[in-house]
């Protein structure tokens, strides 16, 4: 969430007059994030988020603003699209397409602890189980195609160390989703991105999960693990808080078992999801775009983590009642 393409008040009314919100009291730019422009806006009908959609493709967007809606009609707290009275759940703004969808409560967490843990595995199995009937079928837009891509744009940019990892780990992932054990794995519709600034703390409870757009189908493990390589970790080392993933892990065990194979995959799952950040940091690091606010992140974390998951990762805990992890 950043301000690349700014929104005048003039520009803002005339595009809400199509919305049944009211007129506009306030709006003012969201700093936090690097991918598209989000604003507060408020209005006499109530206070909403608006996103103008800077690398999203029109035809990608109604899976979604679609999967929100699935998931706000199943119970799942997260931003619900307003449809304009055409029915249509984004039009352009500002030479850009843009939505508008409901405002939650709470604020996302800095330091995570261990009390934040069990709720955000809850809240994930949530998710995956109301993922199963989503019919949305769009492949994770940040997913083994998408690193190739960007290792190739990085390959002159970076020191050879970081070369070398970033070449053995890209073999060893591309091994791993060529096999049939790979593409058994449970999967569907998946947030891929539950960080901690995206998952909003309204006191001890969730108050919702935000910023779905780089959903995609994907395995159900491999978004456990990206959820895992953020709440879970000292942030000095990367190295994995033990109580912090019992916790997480058996709340989401509780709700959604995990096959045997999930349990096997999770080792190279916790490195695709280090892998996966730390090529998004570092192409954003090396290659910035314009923004009037921006707060690109450190390459450096992700790096860490991705050394520490390749150094080992420990089985997955169990659940109350559940088979051990083989």
């Amino acid at each position: 969430m950043a301000v690349f393409t700014p929104v005048t008040r003039d520009q803002l009314e005339g595009w809400l007059a199509r919305y049944p919100v009211g007129a506009l009291r306030d709006f003012r730019g969201i700093a936090e994030g690097i991918e598209n422009s989000n604003f507060f806006v408020d209005t006499e009908g109530g206070r909403w988020v608006l996103t103008l959609f800077e690398r999203l493709a029109p035809d990608r967007l109604p899976f979604h603003l679609d999967l929100m809606r699935h998931f706000a009609a199943r119970g799942v707290p997260c931003p619900d699209p307003v449809a304009d009275r055409g029915g249509a759940l984004w039009s352009p703004l500002a030479g850009r397409p843009a939505a508008l969808v409901t405002r939650l409560p709470g604020r996302g967490v800095e330091r995570p602890a261990l009390a934040h843990a069990a709720p955000v595995g809850d809240l994930l199995a949530r998710m995956h189980r109301a993922a199963t009937d989503f019919p949305g079928r769009q492949p994770n837009p940040r997913g083994l195609d998408w690193w190739l891509d960007a290792a190739a744009r990085l390959a002159s940019l970076l020191p050879a160390a970081q070369a070398r990892l970033l070449a053995d780990e890209l073999g060893a992932q591309r091994a791993w989703a060529a096999s049939d054990a790979a593409r058994a794995l449970p999967s569907g519709a998946v947030h891929a991105d539950l960080f901690r600034d995206n998952v909003l703390f309204d006191g001890a409870s969730i108050g919702g999960v935000i910023d779905f757009y780089f959903a995609g189908v994907d395995t159900f493990v491999f978004d456990l693990a990206v959820t895992c390589n953020d709440w879970c970790i000292d942030d000095a080392t990367g190295a994995l808080d033990d109580a912090r993933v019992g916790a997480l892990v058996r709340a989401y065990r509780a709700r959604r078992p995990l096959a045997d194979a999930e349990c096997a995959a999770w080792p190279l799952a916790m490195r695709a999801a280090a892998l996966r950040f730390w090529l998004s940091r570092l192409d954003d690091w090396h290659r910035p775009r314009p923004a009037e606010q921006l707060t690109p992140k450190d390459p450096a974390a992700f790096e860490r983590i991705l050394s520490a998951r390749r150094a080992g990762v420990p089985p997955l805990p169990r659940a109350e009642g559940a088979a051990a992890c083989r």
